[in-house]
């Protein structure tokens, strides 16, 4: 249980040290979208690279070359959802969850807030974490693909373009 082999801690070095540089080369060729932190699909990636990583390092079932293998495909499957969804915009949707608005103009939308299943105190939560104290001082607060809460100040919504492609309930 608490040692077996020294060929077990040695195999972990060496496959672990190897696997690691494979997986940073890896990243490096695929490019910062790979790591990015943009929707679902992203996080699954990431979630896998790592239990990938794990299980080449403590499986002595799983070799190096399974492992490169296993990092291939999964950057590999991402390029090619990453490619289709920037050229085949139908496809988006189906990949990426789209923004979605939960306060406008200081009134909280709570058709929105309900079907996202955002609280109003994540929501006021938001809102003071960008230093403000009064909901009627924000403009929109938007629930992102990627869970995150952006606010917009109302002294900044200007045309409010950035909204554009934000869904909006129908009272919105």
């Amino acid at each position: 249980m608490w040692f077996d082999t020294w060929s077990d801690i040695v195999r972990i070095l060496a496959v672990g040290a190897a696997a690691y540089v494979t997986l940073v080369l890896v990243l490096r060729l695929t490019g910062k979208r790979t790591l990015a932190k943009l929707n679902a699909f992203d996080l699954i990636v990431s979630v896998a690279l790592g239990s990938i990583l794990a299980t080449a390092l403590l499986d002595t079932n799983v070799t190096w070359a399974e492992g490169l293998a296993a990092f291939g495909l999964l950057t590999v499957l991402q390029l090619v959802i990453t490619w289709t969804s920037t050229r085949v915009p139908s496809s988006r949707s189906v990949i990426t969850a789209k923004p979605t608005l939960l306060l406008r103009h200081g009134d909280p939308l709570e058709q929105a807030l309900r079907e996202e299943r955002v609280t109003m105190g994540e929501l006021r939560q938001a809102v003071r974490a960008t230093g403000n104290g009064d909901l009627a001082n924000v403009g929109a607060v938007v629930l992102e693909s990627d869970g995150t809460l952006s606010v917009i100040p109302a002294d900044k919504m200007g045309a409010a373009t950035a909204l554009d492609g934000v869904e909006r309930p129908s009272r919105a």
